[in-house]
């Protein structure tokens, strides 16, 4: 995707933001971090859920950031109906980023997990501190998500000198919290909160996980996870494109169950807006896709599903990352340059 069509969605993604200069020397040496154009992250924390309302935003999130909603296909495929889009914004003479957060976007700034690095190196069980690592994550993780809303309406036209009345599918996107949907499925199940999302993950992964959090965490991302174990009772209350509930690798019953959970979506809670923090999680997955060796997780789906990561050895990622590459292959134009002569 073109830097100026990437930014124009970006806007759409992050409430009230404006980007200037995004190309710009601030941008130059990309390759430590793999800094590109940015996503959304998920927004609003369990803590602050009740105090958030639902509402209208002018133009289509690009990627399902945990909840499976909107991808960038929608954008890509000229599927999606733009209403009053917001204009390209154009490049400035110096690199300036300037963001402010929509009123349903409290401002929150992100703690250290509670669980220091320190305290794990020296934890005589792991498996404990490892646990309370990943859940102090998903904890002081926000959580708000944007789901394409279809509306189906009727309108009078005129052809040929006559008047007749046509349907026609108005698209929404709408800022949704999905908090709730998490301790529902918990209490549901019989189990404390911690138990059902960090708990029902495969206990390998998991180290793998941890272990990824922590690189990501002393390069300074300050990772967050808004998803993690999920049965199929949960799948069922997630939105948009998604698993059938039996087959989600975050733990559906084909998929073995409780503690078989191969799945989590991460994104970074850094920033103290909103905008920051969509910049800050596209630039975290960026540098994911560049480590994932080290890591040993990966995201199979790339830009569809861009907080999703799997163990790279793992039949998720075998079987969808192909895909994924080639589909964002299909969506590139060739330059002149490459066309056959």
């Amino acid at each position: 995707m073109k830097w100026p069509r990437r930014l124009a969605v970006l806007a759409a993604l992050c409430g009230t933001l404006a980007l200037a200069g995004w190309v710009g020397a601030g941008l130059a040496g990309l390759g430590s971090l793999g800094i590109e154009s940015t996503g959304a992250p998920i927004e609003v924390s369990r803590a602050t859920s009740g105090d958030v309302r639902a509402g209208h935003v002018d133009a289509p999130r690009a990627t399902a950031l945990g909840e499976h909603s909107v991808s960038v296909a929608d954008i890509a495929s000229g599927s999606a109906v733009l209403s009053e889009s917001p204009p390209i914004p154009q490049p400035a003479t110096s690199p300036v980023l300037l963001a402010a957060t929509s009123p349903i976007d409290p401002v929150q700034n992100a703690g250290r997990p509670a669980v220091s690095s320190e305290v794990l190196d020296a934890c005589p069980e792991p498996d404990v501190c490892i646990d309370q690592y990943l859940w102090s994550l998903y904890e002081r993780t926000p959580k708000v998500d944007t789901v394409k809303v279809e509306e189906r309406i009727k309108v009078k036209v005129k052809s040929k000198g006559k008047t007749r009345t046509v349907v026609k599918t108005l698209t929404k996107y709408i800022t949704e919290d999905f908090g709730w949907k998490d301790p529902k499925a918990a209490q549901k199940a019989g189990m404390s909160l911690k138990d059902y999302v960090i708990g029902g993950i495969d206990r390998d992964f998991r180290g793998k996980l941890y272990n990824a959090l922590r690189a990501m965490d002393d390069a300074g991302f300050s990772p967050g996870i808004t998803s993690g174990f999920r049965d199929d009772y949960r799948q069922e209350l997630a939105n948009g494109n998604k698993a059938a509930p039996d087959s989600s690798y975050h733990g559906g019953s084909r998929r073995g169950g409780y503690g078989h959970g191969l799945a989590a979506d991460v994104v970074s809670v850094k920033g103290d807006t909103r905008a920051e923090r969509c910049m800050w999680s596209d630039i975290l997955w960026k540098w994911i896709d560049a480590h994932e060796k080290e890591l040993g997780i990966g995201r199979p789906y790339l830009d569809k599903d861009p907080p999703h990561v799997a163990p790279i050895d793992g039949k998720e990622y075998a079987d969808k990352r192909n895909t994924a590459t080639a589909r964002l292959a299909g969506l590139k134009k060739p330059s002149p340059s490459s066309n056959p002569k």
